[in-house]
């Protein structure tokens, strides 16, 4: 079977991690993957910031768990995060980031790194806080959150299997 998509059929979620931070050579190639996902029109509106300090991965834990109302970790402890923006002026923003989030993940699995899209990165980075940490990082207030990839290194055995697909998946017109 063709490599790639049988990295599409076999990447899961991860919600477990070990306390080891990625290699940054891999950290590279995944990133490097992410800024080579389609765009509406070739405009590359998508932006990848990467956090792997603790008190900042702990901040964004904190809002995205008060978007929740909930009171837990939603990045499960994971290394790594990369905050997946998108220049809201372009009108395919939303679908441009989602195209990174997608490579992102895929790249990860290729290299045996766990990854799991976290949603909310919208209403984070629409709050004072969230905002405040995009004015840090030079990140000007025409973009959105679309989504926050945690990455870290995981042990296979817990990597679940996929579901069935649905069977009225695909419809031939």
């Amino acid at each position: 079977m063709n490599d790639v998509i049988s990295a599409m059929e076999k990447r899961r979620s991860v919600r477990t991690f070990e306390n080891e931070q990625i290699e940054t050579d891999e950290l590279k190639l995944i990133l490097e993957a992410g800024t080579y996902a389609a765009s509406g029109m070739g405009r590359q509106s998508g932006k990848i910031i990467v956090v792997q300090d603790k008190e900042t991965i702990s901040l964004l834990s904190k809002l995205n768990a008060r978007v929740m109302g909930a009171d837990i970790d939603p990045f499960y402890g994971a290394p790594t995060v990369l905050v997946v923006m998108a220049d809201s002026n372009v009108p395919t923003c939303v679908e441009d980031g989602a195209l990174v989030m997608g490579n992102l993940m895929l790249a990860a699995y290729s290299l045996g790194i766990g990854s799991c899209w976290i949603h909310r990165a919208k209403e984070v980075f629409e709050s004072p806080e969230g905002r405040e940490l995009m004015k840090k990082w030079g990140v000007t207030e025409n973009y959105r959150g679309v989504g926050h990839c945690i990455l870290g290194y995981t042990d296979p055995n817990k990597i679940g299997e996929a579901k069935p697909r649905k069977e009225d998946y695909i419809v031939w017109a």
